[in-house]
């Protein structure tokens, strides 16, 4: 029986790919491990599955700043990788795969000092993170969604762009299920603003501040996220914490989609062909990936670009924009020639190569 480690974790983003390709691993007969860190999402999200046997490791949060953390992590950056090369020495994994966050290079590197030469890394953003960055040297394959981030790595030899790894969670949605679900007319168009999970207070508070505005010309799907304080429904106005499998027939009723400017969503709203307006994360919040990001697809005729600091202020006059040249943005996604990878597509040449 094959076997393969998976790493990744910090935040959702550096595990949902992962959680993606696990069960077509486990398809195949391969044996699944997990290396994570202790306090971490991947902890909770990868016990989830049964089959996989996981194991947490020290784990220190690598900063581009200072901070008086950094002198206490800068120690658990060694002993994570004592503990990750300990673990690989017994399991003798065939195949390790990364997805980033802080968690993943000391298991890359302990996989690299047990002679695993078969260590796959991946890259949702322009950018590669720290970590992902520190790995380099000890990885066979780097995965790359964005095409530029080649121009970001000194061994280009390493670098596979993949494209972005979609799945069909958008495809065939229902708008007339939509329109009913939000008491929506077919007189308006509808704009959706999508805060992701946990929100965006930010794009949120402008969505109140701007409301009635906004209702004037547009009817407004507002995906708050779980737990955020939104104002309750009226004509032309559905909040919502979160959907699931009703977020395909809400996206294809939506004509402009406001969104935070994380890899994975932005290439599902391209894959959609939704002219966007895209509200990065401010640099306090980030190390400055989504800010890249919206610029790459600005740059392509994608989407427009709304700072955190002015959403406020100048949320309307965007989406106007946005609005009245939207078919000059479809045209531009439609004619774009993008490389997009499946779960199963990235199986196979892992598997396989």
């Amino acid at each position: 029986m094959k076997k393969i480690l998976f790493t990744g974790g910090g935040s959702g983003g550096h595990v949902t790919l992962n959680l993606g390709l696990i069960p077509l691993f486990q398809q195949a007969g391969w044996d699944v491990i997990y290396i994570g860190s202790k306090n971490g999402i991947e902890n909770e999200l990868i016990k989830k599955i049964n089959g996989v046997r996981y194991y947490a490791i020290e784990t220190g949060k690598l900063r581009r700043y200072f901070s008086k953390e950094n002198f206490k992590d800068i120690m658990r950056v060694p002993l994570g990788v004592f503990q990750a090369w300990k673990i690989i020495r017994k399991e003798k994994p065939d195949v390790i795969f990364s997805k980033g966050g802080f968690v993943s290079f000391p298991v890359v590197l302990g996989g690299y000092l047990n002679g695993c030469r078969k260590i796959y890394m991946h890259e949702s953003d322009v950018t590669p993170g720290l970590a992902n960055k520190m790995s380099l040297p000890f990885v066979s394959t780097f995965f790359t969604t964005f095409a530029d981030t080649a121009d970001y790595v000194t061994n280009k030899a390493k670098v596979k762009n993949v494209g972005p790894v979609l799945t069909d969670r958008l495809e065939n949605g229902d708008t007339e299920k939509a329109r009913d679900m939000c008491f929506f007319n077919a007189d308006k168009p509808v704009i959706m603003f999508v805060g992701g999970s946990l929100g965006a207070k930010s794009i949120n508070n402008a969505v109140i501040k701007n409301l009635e505005t906004l209702l004037e010309k547009y009817q407004i799907i507002h995906i708050c996220g779980k737990g955020q304080t939104i104002r309750a429904k009226c004509e032309g106005y559905m909040p919502f914490e979160f959907v699931d499998k009703e977020f395909k027939d809400l996206m294809a009723l939506a004509d402009v989609v406001i969104s935070r400017s994380g890899s994975n969503a932005i290439f599902e709203l391209l894959s959609q062909k939704k002219p966007m307006l895209l509200v990065p994360l401010p640099s306090t919040s980030s190390r400055g990936e989504q800010s890249l990001n919206a610029q790459s697809f600005k740059k392509q005729g994608f989407a427009e670009i709304l700072s955190d600091d002015e959403v406020s202020e100048k949320l309307v006059q965007k989406i106007d924009e946005v609005y009245q040249y939207r078919n000059d943005y479809i045209k531009n996604m439609s004619e774009a020639d993008w490389k997009r990878t499946s779960n199963k597509e990235l199986f196979e040449i892992i598997a396989n190569e």
